[in-house]
């Protein structure tokens, strides 16, 4: 069982997580899969670091109009109401009732669910995820299946200790039978595609459902980008046709415009009891998120995730031809370079690589979204994540995104400013904090 990677035994009474470490020696928190430093200790300090980044914007667009901002994160985050859904289906009291039938139809087929399934919505895929782990996983361990290279996300986790139960996470491509049949869960996680867009192939999303269903579990799919990444890039099939009892996507991401919201579909009495749980910890969206959960999934276009795909691969070539094949990673919406190398580019551009660095990985890719912001407008998760998001330099570009920073040429241009800005301060702990939580 030495294949076996137990992500955070810490959400059972007994038992501690094997550290971790950074390529710089950095204990890694298992929770969130990167090294904490002494600027971001926490996941109050990500807040912080949020809300910073929140106020550089706000500048910004002050200054210089909300034209002047693109966003790299793939994540849209419009709100697509019509002027006639505000009286009737955003009304906190009849507006559920008007459009439930209707959001059901439309999310049924978007997910390609049978007829007779339910569908929740919740103010974020990340809640959806916890309060269909913390309603059915039954106080037996959780077993998540992820792709290979890739991990869960950190509200796998978060829902198992909401749970009270350990999770134990196998990449697609390592023993997750043995970790399957060992364990017995109810609930088995499948992540089909990561935030990192690490992708499962789906004949093995089959064979985990398969196996699975045969020793009685039932099986989640966290299908935030997956349910259109897969299916429109990959061609692959829709995620309630691979099978699996329950699945949840991302309404702004992939194709979809807005806004931020959960779309949970399934099997009625497991979406039921999601719903309920999500409910007793306010994790439910209103009435006015599900009305423009619905108009989005009506307006939807698979020609939308296309384009962005082109334009994040685009962007990789750019960004590759300055910076080289080695440093650059490319997945299906546009270039990253993980949170290590980009540490290793800043000691290196300062002049003094061998130097032990006063900060840490994700302290050094949020100092450079920050400079990304304030002075080209190139908004990133590196800026405006949750607690919890992936720490490396990913550009994913929405829409118009690259239309409102000046175009290919630009960006990769305004990388290598920023790299240059923070390599000059890198050796100064205080400057990047002043940088990154702006104190």
């Amino acid at each position: 069982m030495s294949d076996v990677k137990e992500i955070d035994k810490a959400a059972s009474p007994s038992g501690t997580a094997p550290e971790k470490t950074d390529s710089f020696g950095n204990p890694i928190d298992p929770t969130v899969g990167f090294a904490r430093g002494s600027i971001i200790r926490s996941s109050i300090d990500e807040a912080l670091r949020l809300r910073h980044g929140q106020a550089v914007a706000a500048r910004r667009v002050q200054m210089l109009g909300a034209e002047s901002i693109g966003v790299f994160t793939g994540n849209q985050r419009d709100f697509p109401i019509q002027p006639e859904d505000i009286a009737t289906l955003c009304e906190e009291w009849v507006g559920p009732g008007l459009a439930a039938e209707e959001l059901r139809q439309v999310a049924i087929g978007h997910m390609g669910g049978r007829s007779d399934d339910a569908v929740a919505i919740f103010n974020r895929t990340s809640a959806g995820i916890i309060a269909t782990i913390a309603a059915l996983a039954d106080g037996k361990p959780v077993v998540s299946v992820v792709p290979p290279g890739g991990r869960s996300h950190a509200s796998v986790v978060r829902g198992s200790k909401v749970a009270g139960v350990p999770v134990h996470e196998m990449q697609g491509d390592k023993a997750w039978l043995k970790v399957i049949e060992s364990n017995r869960p109810a609930l088995v996680v499948v992540t089909t595609v990561t935030s990192s867009l690490e992708r499962l192939e789906d004949h093995i999303t089959k064979e985990v459902i398969q196996y699975a269903h045969a020793l009685g579990a039932k099986v989640f799919l966290d299908e935030a980008y997956g349910a259109r990444l897969r299916t429109v890039l990959h061609g692959g099939q829709l995620s309630l046709q691979l099978d699996a009892d329950i699945s949840v996507t991302n309404c702004d991401k992939a194709g979809l415009s807005g806004p931020r919201a959960g779309v949970l579909v399934g099997r009625k009495e497991l979406v039921t009891a999601a719903a309920a749980k999500g409910a007793e910890f306010g994790m439910e969206a209103r009435a006015p998120i599900a009305a423009a959960v619905l108009r989005s999934l009506q307006k939807y276009e698979p020609d939308d995730l296309r384009q962005e795909s082109a334009a994040g691969q685009k962007l990789a070539d750019a960004l590759e031809q300055k910076m080289g094949k080695a440093l650059v990673q490319r997945s299906d919406l546009g270039p990253m370079v993980d949170e290590d190398s980009v540490l290793r580019v800043l000691l290196k551009m300062s002049g003094r690589p061998d130097v032990k660095p006063v900060v840490v990985p994700c302290e050094a890719t949020s100092a450079l979204g920050m400079v990304l912001l304030e002075d080209h407008g190139i908004l990133t998760v590196n800026t405006h994540g949750q607690p919890g998001a992936r720490v490396s330099l990913r550009l994913k570009p929405t829409l118009d995104a690259l239309d409102r920073t000046g175009g290919f040429d630009a960006v990769v241009s305004a990388v290598m400013k920023s790299l240059d800005k923070v390599a000059a301060l890198i050796h100064d702990r205080n400057a990047i904090a002043q940088l990154v939580l702006g104190k």
